[in-house]
């Protein structure tokens, strides 16, 4: 929840501030130091309202555009987010624990539940939109696939929110061969999803690959997941396998600020 500015919280951090800045470095450098420490160390906590230009040029003796260069460094490193008319807030972060083991176990989808059950815990609304095409693979999903490039694809897009925040976009890709004409190509593909039913149409399921990188978004990734400047994405590109050939293609990009990738290994 917000605190407006002026409250404790406020005045607390505004008198343990120092009132002169060191010589040699930039005045906004500085005082962009000063609140991205208090932040870090929880000071300042999420959603708390940050000082106010007015208060942070009265505390440090700067100009204002000074204060508003420090404000928009915080905003470009994701750790503020400004709000028109309200002023500057600390992020807020929940973050969404990924579990990869858990939620690609047949044990999950094999007994018709959803794999972000896996994930969600009780207090945390899930919700999804999908789009469902027919498509020709591209060069990179053709080959991961090992079917020629323009070999027709079904394609299931995603868009996942938890509690109301875009945290993850997803593209399925499967050989038309396969999931063409099938609850595969339907926007509800029935309980266990996609993985349980390549098993009923005779695909049973025998291992997968992930590949995980780190990049910044696309203009279209920024705004569908809403991105403050300067948050990159994880990039997980999931293949599912039988014992005869490559049956999906997922394509997943997730906010980095709000998502925790965990895997269980055991030796």
């Amino acid at each position: 929840m917000y605190r407006p500015a002026g409250t404790s919280i406020d005045r607390e951090w505004l008198v343990a501030r120092p009132r002169t800045l060191k010589p040699g470095r930039p005045a906004y450098q500085q005082i962009a130091d000063e609140l991205r420490a208090s932040i870090r160390s929880g000071e300042l906590g999420d959603g708390d309202q940050l000082p106010s230009e007015t208060q942070l040029i009265e505390t440090f003796g700067v100009a204002r555009m000074t204060v508003r260069a420090a404000l928009q460094v915080l905003q470009h490193e994701g750790l503020a987010v400004a709000e028109h008319g309200r002023g500057v807030f600390v992020r807020q972060r929940r973050p969404f624990r990924r579990r990869s083991v858990q939620r690609l176990s047949r044990s999950q989808w094999g007994s018709g539940r959803a794999m972000w059950e896996a994930d969600t815990a009780d207090d945390r609304t899930f919700a999804a939109t999908i789009d469902v095409t027919r498509e020709r693979a591209t060069d990179d999903v053709a080959e991961r696939l090992r079917i020629p490039s323009g070999t027709d694809v079904v394609v299931r897009r995603r868009l996942h929110s938890v509690d109301g925040q875009p945290l993850q976009l997803s593209a399925a890709h499967l050989p038309a061969d396969i999931a063409a004409g099938t609850a595969i190509a339907e926007p509800d593909a029935g309980p266990g999803g996609t993985y349980a039913r390549l098993e009923e149409l005779g695909h049973p399921l025998e291992r997968f690959v992930e590949e995980v990188q780190a990049r910044m978004p696309s203009p279209d990734e920024a705004r569908l997941l809403v991105l403050p400047a300067g948050v990159p994405v994880i990039t997980v590109v999931r293949v599912a396998h039988t014992s005869e050939r490559p049956v999906e293609v997922n394509e997943i990009v997730v906010n980095s600020d709000l998502y925790v990738l965990e895997y269980e290994i055991r030796p």
